[in-house]
């Protein structure tokens, strides 16, 4: 617990503590300049790559993957949580989603060890409690009603319980046949013992009319035969998917075709005769890499649902399984993603550019390596994935990344800190925004990837990603060619007016890629009320929803806890990375003259950065907290979070005339 944080009669502290974030911070570059973090270990990463990889070794011989597998088994053992469960970082509560993950990879990947045996009797008693039994239909309920009607994630994790034989008609499948990998490697149980019929690899298929692999009944079949559409249709086929879950949709879907095939002659002909055709597409759309979205759940979905579906001599799951092998750590765990490099990278240059001698702390030669670093990650043709026109930027610099709604803007007012004036990176600036003009959706929001893909929650517009667009639009229109210019100014009212209907009756704003374990709802409106905030402050008086803005910064004064710090919400335990963001969106408000209607906010600031100065040892260390989601509620957290947001934080406050002494 950080202790009540007291107003500092001066800025000496201030300034050392964010002297030293900020040499750590730059500390934390690679050798060619830039930053790429490191995301927490995932036990759902690691449960879903180690029944890929042991599934593909069952069908595979020699078992090549037998130390990853235990090393993942090993790690599960070692960081269940003392009710049993399982969270998706060391961090989190447990939750059903990945503690189902874990004891199917118990199940199927274990062995029977004693401290693997233990873990499963925990587990048993997790998910009968969570579920109200273990029977096949009350697990398949629970999982299904986490997720509602977005199939994304409910589908996966049902596939992988009928592989494991948990939904099985006897309920126990394959934790009950357990055989475990031995010492040498070779799995001492039976083919049968995993949830789905082997055959070979091309040859019949399940039946799902006897116990082992009836579970089947439960997983509900994804139209993979959409996929051999052109990707111009998918927005009107409302796909029961988001978008960047196509790979899924393919996988999965011919895993539950070949496992038990629709009733409905009709259907089973239109996916035999598609079956080869998505599976083309599956290939053309795996990064080089083999990881897609460098995401070790999806990829290990797509290999293990291959495998399932008779085709584990598939070029996507040789590519898949080596990228699980190139992704594990030296402790036996996965994270979700690779990296986010590109969007650390952006967040620590606009974090060090709010100081004012930036410029000395960052020399020349390595502004200019930023620069060119940033400038090769755009994109610059249509990606094959999400069929997305050129001129936007993804997380990572690696070949999984897809070009989004967030890192776009990111890089955008990166570039605009590293020099607005340098023509190439009006070049750059000019494609980037017009590739988020393009993505803007007909309510005035911007969505993630795709626009107009559909409604489920990570294609819909969020106010978070329009705000940030918002704002990096705003910095770049007086070097915009008139056109653009205007069409971008016609854009961003557009976007004032989604904001302000989004705004939630206590004036905050619900943000997408980001939450709160312990706030109601699992959501973090601090997060999106900060960010909403910083991107309404770029616009002149005359383009702003005053009345928005002030009781957006209202809801933040009153949201801050009482020893000065900031969680998701009013009420939550504050944490580094939410009171550096609410710190630094009230700063940058309080310069505005318009921000003095708002009373107590300087206040605020001051106990706010005290409350920075302590939790962080003057600057000697960060923790960094969840708030990170992946998709689907999937939680993570980022070493770099904490140290960018509050030197941003910091050097915001510095920057303010703060008339409040304590």
């Amino acid at each position: 617990m950080t202790p009540a944080a007291s107003a500092p009669t001066d800025r000496a502290e201030w300034r050392a503590t964010l002297d030293r974030l900020t040499d750590s911070l730059l500390a934390a570059r690679t050798a060619d300049g830039h930053w790429t973090g490191e995301l927490s270990s995932s036990a759902l990463s690691t449960a879903v790559a180690v029944i890929a990889l042991t599934l593909v070794d069952r069908h595979r011989p020699p078992a090549a993957h037998s130390a990853l597998v235990s090393g993942g088994v090993g790690w599960l053992t070692r960081t269940q949580n003392g009710d049993g469960g399982w969270g998706d970082t060391t961090d989190s509560p447990s939750n059903v989603s990945t503690t189902a993950l874990c004891w199917a990879a118990l199940a199927i990947g274990g062995t029977d060890d004693p401290p693997c045996v233990a873990a499963l009797d925990r587990v048993r008693d997790w998910m009968r409690r969570a579920a109200g039994s273990l029977e096949p239909r009350p697990l398949a309920d629970t999982i299904s009603r986490r997720y509602g009607k977005d199939r994304t994630f409910s589908v996966p994790i049902l596939t992988v319980l009928a592989l494991a034989g948990l939904l099985d008609a006897n309920g126990r499948g394959a934790e009950a046949r357990r055989g475990g990998h031995s010492p040498k490697g070779g799995r001492a149980g039976k083919e049968g013992s995993t949830g789905f019929r082997a055959g070979d690899d091309q040859g019949g298929q399940g039946d799902g009319s006897g116990t082992i692999g009836s579970g089947w009944r439960h997983v509900p079949q994804l139209p993979f035969e959409l996929a051999a559409v052109p990707p111009s249709w998918y927005r009107w086929l409302r796909l029961p998917v988001v978008s960047y879950a196509l790979p899924a949709l393919i996988a999965i879907g011919q895993a539950r075709h070949r496992q038990r095939p629709s009733r409905n002659p009709a259907a089973r002909l239109l996916r035999r005769a598609v079956r080869a055709r998505t599976l083309r597409r599956l290939e053309a759309i795996q990064p080089s890499g083999g990881g897609f979205l460098e995401a070790t759940p999806l990829t290990s979905f797509v290999v293990m649902s291959l495998v399932a579906a008779g085709e584990s001599a598939h070029l996507v799951v040789e590519r898949g399984a080596a990228f699980l092998e190139r992704s594990v750590r030296a402790d036996g765990s996965w994270p979700i993603d690779t990296n986010l490099a590109t969007w650390v990278t952006t967040l620590s240059v606009n974090a060090l550019a709010r100081r004012p001698d930036w410029h000395d702390l960052v020399r020349p030669a390595d502004r200019a390596a930023l620069s060119r670093w940033l400038l090769n990650q755009q994109y610059r043709e249509r990606h094959v994935y999400t069929d997305a026109d050129p001129g936007g930027w993804a997380w990572t610099d690696l070949p999984g990344g897809v070009p989004d709604a967030d890192d776009t803007p990111g890089a955008l007012l990166a570039l605009h800190s590293l020099g607005a004036e340098d023509a190439e990176h009006l070049d750059a600036a000019c494609a980037g925004i017009r590739w988020l003009l393009d993505l803007q959706n007909a309510d005035g929001g911007i969505p993630t990837f795709c626009r107009g893909w559909g409604a489920l929650p990570f294609d819909r517009s969020s106010p978070d990603l329009t705000a940030h667009t918002l704002r990096a639009w705003t910095v770049w229109r007086p070097a915009l060619p008139d056109a653009l210019r205007t069409r971008t100014e016609r854009a961003a009212g557009r976007a004032v007016r989604f904001l302000e209907r989004a705004q939630q009756p206590d004036g905050s704003w619900i943000p997408l890629w980001f939450g709160n374990q312990g706030a109601p709802d699992e959501v973090n409106p601090v997060y999106g009320t900060a960010r909403v905030l910083e991107g309404l402050a770029v616009l002149s008086d005359v383009e702003t929803i005053a009345a928005s803005e002030q009781r957006a910064t209202r809801w933040l004064v009153d949201a801050q806890g009482g020893d000065g710090g900031w969680g998701g919400g009013p009420g939550v335990s504050p944490s580094i990375e939410e009171t550096a963001l609410a710190v630094s969106a009230l700063a940058t408000y309080r310069r505005l003259p318009r921000a003095a209607a708002v009373h107590s906010l300087d206040e605020a600031l001051a106990r706010g950065a005290s409350w920075l100065i302590d939790a962080t040892d003057g600057g000697r260390r960060v923790r960094t907290t969840p708030i990170g989601l992946y998709f689907a509620k999937l939680w993570y957290s980022e070493k770099l979070y904490p140290r960018t947001f509050a030197v941003g934080a910091l050097a915001a406050v510095e920057t303010t005339d703060l008339r409040y002494h304590g």
